[in-house]
């Protein structure tokens, strides 16, 4: 048999929660891989070289996304680019335009500046269903599917900053792959929620944590739409593959009401600080996977998710 073509792709955010699991995912797939981190001598960035290959296979670049010539160097020989790097705001941000949109926007548009340059064939962007779902009156008696946008305006007015920088570098990349000719995809994931790699502890696992032990008094009651990490992890290397692949999809495995998955994780372990009250919520919104479905996706169970997430977070002490 003949040998397989080397397939060379780089991960922006390699050392982060989306991005440590997809260089895994592609190193079990014999990729070679040029990772982009702040640091490559940061110890934080340790888990990435001890993953199953990645002494041979995995190449980490000091990169920042804000400086072009970083980027453009981890990028050079790749044959496509996985772009997971992004920023996640603390809850108060000063100055969203310049340290959340302006990073959003301008690290995207480097990222696919260099693509240009040196030739690279696809880029897999990671955006979020905070670009499709922040809408004004959202449709209470459908799905909302791949070609809703959040309203951009809406999102300035309620300062949902996060929403805004997603939606507007999803919308400026779409832009800018259109008119330089990209092959260009974008996968819009919800909750990202499962075991970590990396030590740092991410945002959205912070919403399963505080679940667990913040012992609320109450909580809405609201519809939690939620995707493994390592299910997301293979979403994105099936597009990157998929030659039918096009356009932007929605990665989501379950819907599930705040009260219900609080039952699910007391069946498995009764002792944690849950919410004593949850207050009915009216939003019955909620959004679809099928167009990745239709391209060859499937998830593991929603029980499996949390009991693995909850077994990790003890083994690096978060529940105490």
């Amino acid at each position: 048999m003949a040998a397989e073509k080397a397939r060379v792709v780089c991960v922006t955010g390699a050392g982060g929660f989306v991005g440590s699991w997809l260089v895994k995912h592609l190193l079990s797939k014999n990729y070679t891989v040029h990772g982009t981190v702040r640091n490559p001598m940061d110890e934080k960035y340790g888990h990435l070289k001890k993953l199953e290959k990645a002494s041979e296979k995995l190449k980490l670049f000091k990169a920042d996304l804000l400086d072009y010539e970083s980027i453009r160097a981890a990028i050079v020989g790749c044959d496509g680019v996985f772009h997971t790097a992004s920023p996640v705001p603390p809850s108060s941000v000063p100055d969203p335009e310049v340290e959340l949109i302006k990073p959003a926007v301008d690290g995207t548009l480097n990222v696919l500046k260099a693509c240009c340059e040196v030739n690279v064939k696809k880029v897999v962007y990671v955006s979020s269903v905070a670009a499709v779902s922040i809408i004004p009156n959202r449709p209470q008696d459908r799905p909302l599917d791949e070609t809703f946008w959040s309203d951009q305006e809406f999102c300035r007015s309620n300062n949902d900053w996060y929403c805004l920088s997603k939606t507007k570098a999803e919308s400026e990349a779409w832009e800018f792959s259109k008119k330089n000719g990209i092959d260009f995809l974008s996968v819009c994931p919800t909750l990202i929620v499962g075991p970590m790699l990396q030590k740092t502890v991410n945002a959205s696992s912070l919403v399963l944590i505080k679940l667990l032990k913040e012992g609320y008094e109450e909580l809405e009651n609201r519809s939690r739409m939620i995707v493994d990490v390592r299910d997301l992890a293979e979403a994105l290397i099936l597009v990157y593959e998929k030659p039918e692949a096009n356009g932007r999809y929605i990665c989501v495995s379950h819907q599930i009401r705040a009260k219900d998955l609080v039952e699910i994780l007391k069946k498995h372990y009764p002792d944690y600080k849950y919410p004593k009250k949850f207050i009915e919520s009216k939003d019955k919104s909620s959004v679809t996977a099928q167009k990745l479905q239709d391209l060859g996706w499937s998830y593991r169970p929603l029980e499996e998710t949390l009991v693995d997430s909850v077994e990790n977070y003890a083994q690096n002490g978060l529940l105490g």
